[in-house]
């Protein structure tokens, strides 16, 4: 009994070997004829020397950019940005006048814009965010007579855009933003 089934799994051994080159050559010819494409990117992640949760990303084309984050001397997080083409973009952190976490963008280019949160008289934050080129944006947070969050958010070039929440009777909430150009 036992070289019966060492004879059947030495066949269907010879049988899996004799099949793998009608496999390899499917495999490729599903590739060269662009059916079987596939792009992976990857990101590992690891803390650095200063505790701050680091990370380095490889794209689809093999390009490798990497994230160093480092806590400022107020305690937030600040980071930098290294592309593959090693221009670097950061993100600086830190406590406004009024408390609220404000921050200064620098970008690949040199790009300089800013936001700055404020707590406005209703408990919800606020924020004016002022461009590269100097264009602000505002947005303005308020609580509707349903105790939903709404919010109005005006553009460098004054168009608006608000997002008006409602409660359904079952608690499902629904949201119709209205925008309006120039």
């Amino acid at each position: 009994m036992h070289t019966r089934t060492s004879l059947v799994a030495a066949l269907v051994a010879l049988g899996t070997l004799a099949a793998m080159p009608a496999l390899a050559q499917a495999e490729t010819a599903a590739t060269t004829t662009g059916a079987a494409k596939s792009k992976t990117h990857s990101v590992q992640r690891s803390k650095g020397a200063d505790g701050a949760v680091d990370a380095t990303r490889i794209g689809n084309n093999g390009g490798v950019s990497t994230v160093d984050r480092s806590k400022g001397a107020d305690g937030l997080t600040d980071k930098v940005v290294t592309g593959p083409s090693g221009k670097t973009k950061s993100t600086d952190r830190y406590r406004g006048a009024d408390g609220a976490v404000d921050a200064t963008h620098v970008g690949k280019k040199g790009g300089v814009s800013t936001v700055d949160r404020s707590k406005g008289a209703d408990g919800l934050t606020d924020k004016v965010v002022t461009g590269p080129k100097g264009g602000v944006t505002t947005t303005d947070r308020n609580r509707g007579t349903d105790g939903l969050v709404d919010k109005t958010a005006t553009g460098p070039q004054g168009g608006t855009k608000v997002t008006d929440r409602s409660l359904n009777a079952d608690g499902t909430v629904n949201r119709t933003v209205t925008t309006t150009k120039p």
